[in-house]
């Protein structure tokens, strides 16, 4: 008998996402394994099939109908002008979980300050047509070329100004570069076909991937707490800490203690793990999370 075909066919982005893609997955509780050579990758979940291809080409994919739903950035989704369901957000990248930017840089001793000083001359990027638009709306009259890669060298012995990606903005400073102006953000985005989308069982795997991943990406940043209070402290304790508003409060076989529970962004607990103790609590345990899901 032959196997039952997937549900759902995945395109998730090869290159700098393709780790934290799958490291994303694995939280949120898929576990996605390929060899390096491989575009293939093996998915534990009958209903999913997938590829990785480019960011760059996902949702052009998605739209065509090849792939049900996929990850890419909203920057490839603008460029490539897709007609695509946009099911959410998803703020991660392979550096940091912050939104990037999309900016216009010439060399640091350019006297190019605005970005009509660049009349006449050429920009190099990967992102050709949303600069083409960006140049037309203000009625600059430049050449856009595309960059293959390395886009930071090119100025000023190739072209006169880039448009490139950045998240921290260190590759630029490497590579003295400034800033003139940012012409986008940009993040990952979970995307679906839109005839996929119409489909009530498509449609509910795909809410189902964006709820755990969602869940995945919240608990990055957070930090599970736990600990045994005297009950007299207890008021005292959630008005000194304004993480512990709403802690699980349970009772222990003393009656006069309890034991509190609660979710805390994890780089507030050097600052309260003091003030905790301070006022009573005992046994405190840090932990970590796979999910959050409110």
């Amino acid at each position: 008998m032959p196997d039952k075909k997937p549900l759902l066919m995945l395109g998730l982005p090869k290159g700098s996402l393709e780790e934290s893609t799958r490291s994303l997955f694995a939280k949120a509780g898929w576990k996605i394994t390929t060899n390096s050579r491989s575009y293939r990758p093996s998915i534990d979940d009958p209903e999913l099939d997938g590829r990785f291809v480019r960011a760059q080409e996902v949702s052009r994919y998605v739209e065509h109908g090849f792939f049900d739903c996929g990850l890419t950035g909203a920057d490839w989704i603008q460029e490539n002008a897709s007609d695509v369901v946009e099911v959410c957000d998803l703020v991660y990248s392979r550096a940091s979980t912050v939104k990037s930017r999309w900016v216009l840089c010439v060399a640091e001793d350019s006297p190019v300050r605005r970005p009509e000083d660049l009349a006449g001359k050429r920009v190099a990027t990967e992102l050709v047509q949303t600069v083409k638009r960006y140049f037309e709306a203000k009625s600059i009259p430049v050449h856009v070329e595309f960059s293959w890669g390395a886009t930071e060298v090119k100025v000023p012995d190739l072209v006169d100004a880039i448009v490139d990606i950045t998240e921290t903005g260190s590759s630029l400073r490497a590579n003295k570069l400034r800033i003139v102006d940012t012409l986008l953000e940009t993040n990952t985005k979970l995307i679906a076909n839109r005839k996929a989308w119409a489909d009530p069982a498509k449609r509910k795997k795909i809410e189902t991937i964006a709820l755990l991943v969602r869940g995945a990406l919240e608990a990055e940043s957070k930090v599970g707490l736990k600990m045994n209070a005297p009950k007299k402290a207890l008021e005292a304790i959630i008005s000194a800490v304004p993480s512990l508003r709403n802690p699980t409060i349970s009772p222990l076989s003393n009656l006069e203690w309890v034991a509190l529970e609660t979710i805390i962004d994890e780089s507030v607990v050097r600052e309260i793990l003091p003030q905790l103790k301070a006022l009573g609590a005992e046994g405190i345990v840090e932990y970590p999370l796979n999910k959050v899901i409110y």
